[in-house]
């Protein structure tokens, strides 16, 4: 399918750049990995008068950790997290995270910014951020802000971003203690598909252990479960843990699975998320990226 709407292109050499243009070109939109605009600039859902490509950013293509946080900047792919060892020493649950995004075309394209730009309610990579307090890095011509991953999803499609601001990146703080974690997707099928349900669990060992649970794909917006995490805190097993989840998310039946299935399937996805956790955390868990459900 060709691209039917007409609009303008600009491909700012650096950031002060892309921020002026975005402040004067209200109607303009940002190209980045380009997996899901020029999807939407195909079936006319978007009609933009300005695209900024901003690949030619470089300070924007790092990965770095800095200040007990890992910072990603807007134009990392999941390919780029996949392959980065910095990834794999500080957060290696991230690239889990990742090697289940799409297929292997698109991860070499398609960007962890891009992806929670879009906000989509089945995005693979706004659990973590929510269940890690990660931060969402935006500048404009006005200055800079942080956004804090629970405040930056406001619905389906949409964000915290202001008109005139670009997403420069997201940081993620690591605990400070020996940690582990565990993500699953539930899908129709093997291959590329879209996420039917989503669970990510972080757990970091220490005299009181302390664990991070989020739920994605099951309302408009990636949840935290707050209430599953002080079980577990609390030293509650798993099991006590799973009945919990139907007071914490409220999914619905569509296309793709009903409220019903999605909550078992959160259920069981939740206590063998933990079981991988905490496997993981003494050395004797599955491998990051091994089939569990």
């Amino acid at each position: 399918m060709a691209i039917q709407e007409a609009f303008e292109y600009a491909k700012p050499k650096t950031l002060r750049e892309a921020t002026k243009l975005l402040r004067k070109n209200k109607g303009a939109m940002v190209l980045a990995g380009g997996t899901d605009l020029v999807g939407y600039l195909k079936e006319g859902f978007v009609s933009p008068s300005l695209v900024i490509d901003i690949k030619s950013l470089a300070e924007l293509k790092k990965i770095e950790f800095k200040g007990n946080a890992l910072h990603i900047g807007a134009l990392v792919t999941f390919t780029d997290i996949l392959e980065s060892k910095v990834v794999a020493k500080k957060l290696p649950v991230l690239r889990e995270i990742a090697e289940k995004v799409a297929s292997v075309g698109i991860r070499n394209r398609a960007t962890l910014v891009g992806n929670i730009c879009s906000a989509v309610p089945c995005l693979d990579s706004g659990p973590v951020l929510v269940a890690m307090d990660g931060v969402v890095h935006v500048k404009s011509t006005l200055g800079a802000r942080k956004i804090p991953a629970e405040k930056w999803f406001l619905g389906a499609r949409k964000t915290a971003r202001k008109p005139g601001e670009l997403v420069t990146g997201v940081s993620i703080p690591l605990p400070k203690g020996k940690a582990a974690g565990c993500y699953l997707k539930l899908g129709r099928y093997q291959g590329e598909d879209l996420a039917q349900a989503s669970v990510f669990v972080l757990m970091v060992g220490g005299k009181k252990p302390e664990f991070r649970v989020a739920f994605g794909s099951v309302g408009p917006v990636p949840s935290r479960g707050r209430r599953i995490e002080k079980s577990l805190n609390a030293g509650e097993s798993e099991t006590a843990a799973r009945a919990l989840v139907g007071s914490e998310i409220k999914p619905i039946t569509d296309i793709r699975a009903t409220r019903e299935y999605r909550l078992h399937m959160c259920e069981v996805m939740l206590e063998r998320a933990v079981q991988a956790a905490r496997a993981r955390l003494t050395g004797d868990g599955p491998a990051y990226g091994a089939a569990i459900i």
